[in-house]
């Protein structure tokens, strides 16, 4: 039993935001519907790689920031293109070094599990050179990343 779960704010989209990330993350799904007596939706519980979350129909007034975010580690630059690709559809903002905000405004960090390998190297210049290279990027490019690591001064 989860003792914290997210539970995010939508105003008339909680369902359809549901739909699209059950559809994006492996082990997911949508989990239960509570639905208005006039049939609108009031709540939606799904999970996402087995986290348990809910999404409220509450109205406008709540909109999402950037001050909490969700960030997906990903194996590999065809999982990261999948992720960020199906977020940013229909509206989603790209940022920067890996973070977007999909169609509702919830933010998103979409990063390579290698990407904090190469931060945590000893190797100073390692560090610095992939940390120089990711900021230049919005959507991380994982073979840059690598390129910028084996890079020799």
């Amino acid at each position: 039993m989860q003792h914290i779960v997210p539970f995010l704010w939508y105003d008339g989209q909680a369902e359809a935001a549901a739909t699209l990330y059950t559809s994006v993350f492996p082990n997911s799904q949508i989990d239960s519907v509570q639905r208005l007596p006039d049939g609108r939706t009031a709540v939606v519980e799904f999970t996402l790689f087995g986290q348990p979350y809910r999404a409220m129909d509450g109205g406008p007034g709540h909109p999402h920031s950037d001050a909490i975010s969700f960030q997906v580690d990903v194996d590999d630059q065809a999982e990261l293109d999948h992720a960020w690709n199906a977020l940013m559809a229909d509206g989603g903002r790209p940022l920067a070094c890996g973070w977007l905000t999909d169609r509702w405004g919830v933010a998103w960090q979409i990063t390579p599990r290698r990407l904090g390998e190469l931060l945590a190297t000893p190797d100073d210049g390692v560090r610095a050179r992939v940390f120089a290279a990711m900021l230049e990027m919005v959507k991380i490019d994982l073979p840059a990343l690598e390129a910028a690591a084996a890079h020799v001064d």
